[in-house]
């Protein structure tokens, strides 16, 4: 717990963070508040968390230390329950000082609640697969609450499901397994059917949802896309293995290595935990800025490292080696040039409260709007989260089944809108990406060429710079939500009167 209060982030890192949050304030999955599938017992406890810390990072990050503090004592229990005492010690260390454990225990996502959920649901699952009747009911409930937080835990962990169930009809009477599902039927339908309430519907629901998937995971999978697509996200995982493990990610490979027999049952159970997973993240979706979908597949390995590694100490204790590897983690979470450590998210930060302090001081939202981009860091949800009191337009527009729309955002609220108010603005100003990253700035470049030479001006605030142009050339960024709204007047750099 202290490791991650200590580091803890103070600003929603990213657009899911700003998605979860606004979900706090009000429920709407068409919106985005939060994005589909809802994650709706998370927005639930996280409103819960608001009214104790009244600021939504704050209740969030407080659920993330919470669930880190949860997933060591699973990790800790299975990791004793299948190899002993000493490779629990060595697991649970190695989770304490995991790069990528520590990051999303600092941060407001959801990963890090999924790890604590499937390492409890699979201690429960082991106990109901090594033939213990009063374990399928926790396992059960475990599983509909788990799928309430994050839905697609039971897409990883069903199989692993089905597998504990199968194996054990023979130790457990039929009534058990159907008290099993009933218990877990019954904890599925007392969170969705209140979700798909408050999402309008389960048509609207199920649009946002569909929407969603063709928009992101649907272009690049195995069935639409070059099978090098699929090699470099196995080469992404192989990189997340190594950022998640930190030093124990080398301890199968040590010369002189034979390891230790595990028992074949338990060879089975982790390989369809972890099996099911990694085939989907190989063949259909996974970006490295999402690799905490991965801390779902965690617990098992971080067992068997600690098996690894309590081997490797009782061959020759080395206390500083030791403390070296600790180190060596601990400062790939500080320092580390990616996108989950310490320092980056302090980088962030610092960008986007200067950002947020800048913009007043070189406009005002009466006559100007804001554009920002539909990125991880600094797009348009921080821009309208943390500027209530301005317009906000996401770029480019969205296609839905009901036509182009443009996800707005004022008073700290979404919607779609259809066509932008542009009569009410003379300018817009872009929300800067953040600098120093050449694919941010190659894409920012291709914005700015779509513009007339010219169109654009540059303003300086508290050392940042910043793009604004005239409303009447906003056509050129959003096609249809604001074609025809006014003619337009390069010379004058101003939208003219509609006749």
């Amino acid at each position: 717990m202290a490791t991650r209060l200590v580091f803890r982030s103070h600003y929603l890192y990213d657009i899911d963070s700003v998605n979860f949050a606004l979900g706090i304030r009000r429920f709407d999955t068409s919106v985005y508040q939060p994005h589909p599938p809802g994650y709706f017992l998370y927005v639930l406890l996280g409103r819960v968390a608001n009214l104790l810390f009244h600021d939504a990072n704050a209740a969030l990050v407080a659920i993330s230390i919470a669930a880190g503090c949860g997933a060591l004592y699973t990790i800790y229990a299975l990791a004793d329950n299948w190899f002993g005492r000493s490779a629990a010690a060595f697991a649970g260390l190695i989770f304490a000082f995991s790069p990528l454990a520590w990051f999303h225990g600092t941060v407001a996502l959801t990963y890090g609640v999924e790890q604590f959920f499937s390492g409890l649901a699979g201690y429960f699952l082991w106990r109901v697969y090594s033939g213990t009747p009063r374990f399928i009911v926790p396992a059960a409930l475990t599983a509909g609450l788990a799928a309430g937080f994050r839905p697609s835990f039971l897409l990883f962990l069903g199989p692993l499901m089905l597998f504990s169930a199968g194996f054990a009809r023979g130790r457990l009477s039929r009534a058990q397994l159907l008290r099993g599902a009933m218990v877990f039927g019954l904890t599925l339908a007392v969170w969705f059917f209140p979700m798909i309430s408050a999402s309008g519907g389960l048509h609207a629901y199920s649009s946002s949802l569909i929407s969603l998937w063709r928009i992101a995971p649907a272009r690049r999978t195995v069935f639409n896309s070059n099978p090098a697509v699929s090699l470099a996200r196995l080469i992404s995982i192989a990189a997340i293995y190594l950022l998640c493990f930190g030093c124990a990610a080398l301890a199968p490979f040590r010369k002189g290595s034979r390891g230790a027999a595990i028992a074949p049952r338990t060879k089975a159970f982790i390989g369809m935990w972890v099996a099911p997973g990694l085939l989907f993240f190989t063949l259909i979706f996974l970006l490295f800025v999402n690799s905490g979908y991965l801390l779902v597949l965690s617990p098992p390995v971080f067992a068997w490292l600690g098996l690894r590694a309590s081997e490797w100490w009782t061959a020759k204790p080395r206390k500083v080696t030791l403390i070296l590897a600790l180190v060596a983690n601990s400062l790939v979470f500080l320092f580390a040039p990616v996108y989950c450590s310490y320092a980056s998210v302090r980088h962030f930060e610092t960008e986007l409260r200067e950002i947020v302090q800048s913009i007043p001081k070189v406009a005002s939202p009466a006559d100007t709007m804001i554009v920002g981009f539909d990125s991880h860091f600094l797009g348009y949800r921080h821009a309208g989260y943390y500027l209530p009191g301005w317009f906000t337009a996401q770029y480019p527009e969205v296609r839905l089944d009901s036509g182009p729309r443009v996800f707005v955002m004022e008073g700290g609220d979404t919607r779609l809108a259809a066509r932008l108010p542009l009569s009410r603005f003379r300018n817009f100003i872009i929300f800067p990406l953040p600098g120093g990253d050449t694919e941010y700035g190659d894409y920012t470049n291709r914005i700015v060429a779509r513009f007339p030479k010219g169109a654009l001006r540059t303003v300086t605030a508290g050392g940042r710079k910043f793009l604004m142009g005239s409303v009447a050339d906003l056509p050129l960024l959003f096609p249809t939500a604001a074609k025809g709204v006014y003619p337009v007047d390069h010379d004058q750099g101003a939208p003219v009167a509609q006749r």
